[in-house]
């Protein structure tokens, strides 16, 4: 048996990525979905949502990198939950603005310091250097993924 010229999974910087990133993701999506019945994906529409004012469906998908579909359910999942609500977009027809209903902006100011409190206690052992250096690291990541994707 020849053997392959590729280095061992776990030292692949993507598969590391991926794995960490659904670690945490795995963590908060616990206590959220235990605490207020959010899955995920919902919490990152209301965390949008409550950042940017209100958006479109395409517009989350460009803020959360989520895919179409698990956007749309999550949108659908908030809005009966009457979480968020649904305005016609002025041109177009097609298009809603979604946006945050007081009883949804309640929530979020209510998981906004359990999210902080997490990210406390995830970056506990992490140096302010430390972490400045990751999120440059990461951002540039992400550029050059968004580069690279249309180049193609």
């Amino acid at each position: 048996m020849t053997k392959r010229n590729t280095k061992p999974l776990a030292d692949f910087l993507p598969y590391q990525l991926s794995i960490t990133a659904n670690a945490v993701s795995n963590l908060i999506a616990r206590e959220y979905e235990s605490r207020f019945g959010l899955k995920i994906f919902e919490w990152r529409i209301m965390a949008v949502l409550g950042d940017v004012g209100q958006a479109t469906q395409s517009a989350l998908v460009d803020f959360t990198l989520m895919d179409k579909v698990a956007v749309n359910r999550a949108c659908k999942v908030l809005a009966d939950r009457q979480l968020i609500e649904r305005r016609p977009h002025g041109s177009d027809r097609r298009s809603h603005q979604l946006q945050l209903t007081s009883a949804g902006n309640e929530l979020h100011d209510e998981i906004m310091p359990l999210a902080v409190e997490i990210e406390k206690r995830l970056l506990g052992e992490v140096t302010a250097e430390e972490l400045e250096m990751l999120t440059t690291t990461l951002l540039r990541l992400r550029d050059a993924s968004k580069e690279l994707i249309d180049a193609n």
